[in-house]
């Protein structure tokens, strides 16, 4: 399967998979998408991610977060940058994702972090992704 975006394939796959109710899905591995899910669990989005070993690039088991009645404990998952139109912010014009109540996804110099984090590092970078 040739994906052009595996950013927008990764957040996909988690949305489908909290709509289905899945307690887990599955995602081929990369280094961006382990740094995503680090700060999806980090954060409290999901549980947790194991690493599991193939033959090829390995994959991601992703076990997804619900709340008690059920919901999903990811609202909104929003692909910001994509592959025809990157758009990045510096650290005075960081996004704020509904006021500072969701986050965004950023990839900097010093590696995929939080707007948060890269505002008190005052780095900015290319926004990835929207999730509250």
């Amino acid at each position: 399967m040739n994906v052009t975006d595996p950013v927008a394939d990764l957040l996909t796959r988690i949305r489908n998979g909290q709509k289905a109710q899945h307690k887990h899905i599955d995602v081929p591995a990369s280094k961006l998408k382990r740094a995503i899910v680090e700060i999806l669990v980090d954060k409290g989005y999901i549980r947790r991610y194991v690493d599991i070993a193939d033959d090829k690039q390995g994959l991601l088991r992703v076990y997804l977060k619900y709340d008690r009645e059920g919901g999903p404990a990811i609202h909104a998952l929003k692909r910001i940058s994509k592959p025809g139109l990157r758009t990045y912010a510096s650290a005075a014009t960081m996004p704020r994702v509904l006021n500072g109540l969701g986050i965004a996804i950023l990839s900097t110099s010093r590696g995929v972090m939080t707007d948060k984090e890269a505002r008190l590092v005052n780095i900015g970078g290319e926004v990835l992704a929207y999730i509250w």
